[in-house]
Parts: structure tokens; C-alpha cells; sequence
């Protein structure tokens, strides 16, 4: 049975995450390639082949490239639109539909200065200035990622991003940036699907704020809202109605769905950004990378995560114990001393090889479109208690328990502004590339302290979730 819109050529999921993670590293690292293509247990063992793609790029910024590259071209030759080849879809498949632009004004006031929610009061000014300085001391944010938030504090201007029509894929997700822009009077374009819930909570939130938004209005409605886009099956359409759309376009893929549609509109978003870069090369890509993936890290916070070791932030007489008991599998230490990048695997096993691979390729392309001159906001989230996160029982329970290991979990609310105010500052700091990609991902990262707790983040979730239960149940 086909799949309607973008879909894997293949039937095994599975198999085609092989061949792209193969393919990635087959000239920067063939041997890496061929154990990807022999292994047998990908459910199980994908989390070692997914680290390996970031540690060959790592003091070899070709490599890094070359990984970035071929993953992203094998992806596409894996992906097709119907039957038609997924590289093909936006300029030789005929339209199923046709959008034409409803616009919503809100009657609020811009908002002027940068405010932060946190735990039941609305941060700003020294109060803000002063939470920074708590996280980048507690080694939950980057000393980085605090300065970039606080150069947006000295120009509020910025915050309207006047001249850019920010694109939100996935406008009514909780991570993503529309709320906060939309408060701070910028032009937005907000997709997400035409569901009348999705759709009725993106106007309000249009109406009483100070910007201004287009949604795609539907002319062929076939029992959904009159308003909204389904990215994966109506790809040309939307790629069709963008073009028409005034001002340099900021492209934000915010998109989540549960296992092989993650990767399904992970792909189509990829379709849309090149369709886009090609056709209107001002355009900007941004990103959210999660704090649950494979990064490498700066020495100053294996550092940090060192010290705590030595601190014993478990005391030694539970430590040695459970490091016995579990086989060495409890409690290891984060990074080898002198790790000069760490590399902090923190892949969650929960959120399966399809998340991984979803938000992998949005790295890939983040990696690609910024080395081949594209403005590219990449910024790594903190772990954030959103619905897709807290539904899952064991996920829920280590997040509740993860402040034992001086790791922050934070609300949505929080999080979105955080992260908003980073993109408003990459697209208009003009900051140069890093010398490597692996720098740039670094950079500005708000990784909620899982890159600086004393423990590998997958040798004490566990630990963290038996703790966690409690405090839920409580």
C-alpha cells in the first residue's frame, strides 16, 4: 500500500535509516559505513552508529562535511512524493490543492523589552540578567548562550525581526518560536495542519499579540479546517504558495510526530528548505536541536562535568555499590578526564531510532546550508516537560528526577522564549561560522546541564527515573 505524500521507498523503516547512516559515513569513515550495513540489531544497537557519525567529523572539518552531505543526499534518495522522487516533488507533481493567504493583525501591544516566564514570574531586567548568571554558574546554559541572550536584551529592536517573514513549520508545537515572535510584533507565516483545534489556538494567540500572520487558506477543504496545511502530503502546494510570500523568508522547521512520520516531515521540510534556497537564496533556515542526541563538547564544560565527578554528587558509598550491582552499566562518569572535545551521548533509547534520525538530518542540513553560505539558526533546547516528552511514563519519571544530577527540566514556556530570543539573535549578530561544524553546534547551546552533570546521561536515567516516581506521584 502506498503512503500518500512523502515516504520511505522502502518498507522497512529500518532499512532505510541503515542506508542513510551508512552512506553518510561512507568516504569520511568506510569502516564505520560497513559496521552500520552489518548490523543486525538496529533497534537496539542504532545509538553506537549514530555517536560514531559525529565523533568522524571531529578535528576534520571536511569529514564533518562530507557526513553532513552524503547523509542528507542518500535521505533524498530514500524519500519519495507518491510515486514520484522526492527531489522531483515540488516542480514535476501536479497540484492537489491551491492556498491562497488569510492574514490575521493582532491588537496588542509590542512588547519592547525582553521577558523571560520562569517558574510563575515573568523575568526581565536584572531579575533576568541574574537568572542567566545562575544557569551558566550551575553549567545549565553556555557562557555563550547567556551572552548571546543578553546582546538581545541590549537591542529589543531586534526582537521584531523587521524585514524577515519568519516561516513556522509547526506553528502550534510547544518548543516552537511563533508565540514569542508573534508578542514581539514580528511578521509570521504559521503553518501546521489543517486541524480546526491546531488552527482556532494559532489565531487567538495571533489575535492578542502585536504581529501580524499568514496561514495558508485551503480551496479544497475535503472535511478539514478551512485554514492549515498538511506539509508531508501537500508539499508542492505549500511550496507553490510560499513563493508568493513578501520579504526574505526565515524557514523554522519546529515540525514533531511520533516515529516514521517524524522522519516524514523531517524530509519534506528538507524538500521545502532546498526548494526555497534555490529559488530565494536570502532565504534562512533555524533549527532546535535536542539536548537528547550525540554532541561533542567543549573542554570547559567536561570540565565542569569532572569536577562534579570528583564531588561524588552521588556520595561514593551509593556510587561503588550500584556501579557493582549494575555491571559498570550505573553511574559512569560523563567524559574521560582531559576530554578535549567530550562527546556527551545523551540518545535516549525510549525515543526510538526515528527521532534520532529526524533530528540528525536537520544537523545534516544545518551543517551543509551554513558551510555552503546560507544563515543558519542552529541552537541546542533544553529538556522541556512538552506533551510528546511527559506522555511517556519512564521519560516523565526521569525528567522528574533528573534535578538530582544537576539537570534543569524546563517548562515550555521557558524554553520557547529562551529559544526565540536565540534566533533573534542569529539572524542578526552576523556572527561568522566556527571552525568546525561541530563549534557551531556548541555554540549558544542551552543543553539544561546534561553536557556538565557528573554522570553519562543514559547511566543514570534510570536511576533518575526510580527517583523521579515519587515526586510524580506526588
Amino acid at each position: 500500500m502506498t503512503t500518500e505524500g512523502v515516504a520511505f521507498a522502502s518498507e522497512s523503516t529500518s532499512a532505510t535509516a541503515r542506508t542513510i547512516l551508512a552512506d553518510a559515513l561512507r568516504k569520511a569513515d568506510p569502516v564505520g559505513a560497513r559496521s552500520v550495513e552489518n548490523e543486525t540489531n538496529w533497534r537496539r544497537n542504532y545509538l553506537a552508529h549514530f555517536r560514531r557519525a559525529v565523533e568522524a567529523g571531529i578535528g576534520e572539518p571536511p569529514a564533518a562535511h562530507s557526513i553532513a552531505a552524503e547523509g542528507l543526499r542518500s535521505a533524498h534518495q530514500q524519500m519519495r512524493y507518491g510515486d514520484t522522487p522526492l527531489d522531483d516533488a515540488i516542480t514535476g507533481t501536479p497540484l492537489s490543492q491551491a492556498f491562497h493567504t488569510q492574514t490575521v493583525k493582532g491588537d496588542g501591544e509590542v512588547e519592547t523589552e525582553l521577558t523571560l516566564p520562569y517558574r510563575g514570574e515573568r523575568l526581565r531586567g536584572k531579575a533576568l540578567l541574574d537568572q542567566l548568571d545562575d544557569w551558566t554558574d550551575r553549567g545549565i546554559i553556555t557562557e555563550s548562550c547567556s551572552e548571546a541572550v543578553q546582546t538581545v536584551i541590549d537591542n529589543p529592536d531586534w526582537m521584531r525581526l523587521e524585514g524577515d517573514t519568519m516561516v513556522v513549520l509547526g506553528a502550534g508545537a510547544e518548543m516552537g518560536p511563533y508565540r514569542a515572535l508573534m508578542r514581539w510584533g514580528a511578521t509570521c507565516v504559521a503553518l501546521d495542519l489543517p486541524r480546526t483545534d491546531v488552527q482556532e489556538r494559532i489565531r487567538a494567540q495571533a489575535i492578542e499579540s502585536a504581529g501580524r500572520v499568514h496561514v495558508p487558506a485551503r480551496i479544497v477543504t475535503n472535511g478539514a479546517a478551512d485554514v492549515g496545511a498538511d506539509l508531508v502530503t501537500e508539499l508542492p502546494a505549500v511550496a507553490e504558495w510560499l513563493d508568493h510570500i513578501e520579504g526574505r523568508l526565515v524557514l523554522g522547521n519546529y515540525c514533531y510526530a511520533d516515529g516514521a512520520t517524524h522522519v516524514r516531515v523531517s524530509m519534506a521540510a528538507d524538500a521545502l528548505a532546498t526548494h526555497l534556497v534555490q529559488h530565494r537564496p536570502d532565504t534562512a533556515l533555524a533549527f532546535l536541536a535536542t539536548p537528547t542526541d550525540t554532541f561533542a563538547v567543549p573542554a570547559e564544560e567536561v570540565a565542569r562535568a569532572n569536577a562534579a565527578y570528583a564531588a561524588r554528587s552521588v556520595s561514593k558509598v551509593l556510587r561503588t555499590p550500584l556501579r557493582l550491582a549494575s555491571g559498570g552499566r550505573l553511574l559512569q562518569r560523563n567524559y574521560p578526564p582531559g576530554a578535549d572535545p567530550g562527546i556527551n551521548d545523551a540518545l535516549v533509547p525510549q525515543q526510538g531510532p526515528n527521532y534520532a534520525l529526524a533530528k540528525r538530518l536537520q544537523r545534516w542540513r544545518a551543517t551543509t546550508s551554513r558551510h555552503e553560505g546560507t544563515t543558519v539558526s542552529l541552537n541546542i533546547a533544553p529538556a522541556t516537560r512538552t506533551r510528546s516528552v511527559v506522555k511517556n511514563k519512564a521519560l516523565a519519571a526521569a525528567y522528574a528526577g533528573a534535578h538530582r544530577f544537576g539537570v534543569e527540566v524546563f517548562d515550555p514556556a521557558t524554553s520557547n522564549t529562551l529559544m526565540a530570543a536565540l534566533l533573534v539573535h542569529d539572524l542578526r549578530a552576523g556572527a561568522a561560522p566556527q571552525a568546525e561544524p561541530w563549534l557551531d553546534e556548541a555554540h549558544n547551546a542551552a543543553h539544561g546541564g546534561l553536557w556538565t552533570t557528573a554522570y553519562h546521561p543514559r547511566s543514570a536515567l534510570g536511576l533518575a527515573a526510580v527517583l523521579g516516581i515519587g515526586a510524580l506521584r506526588g
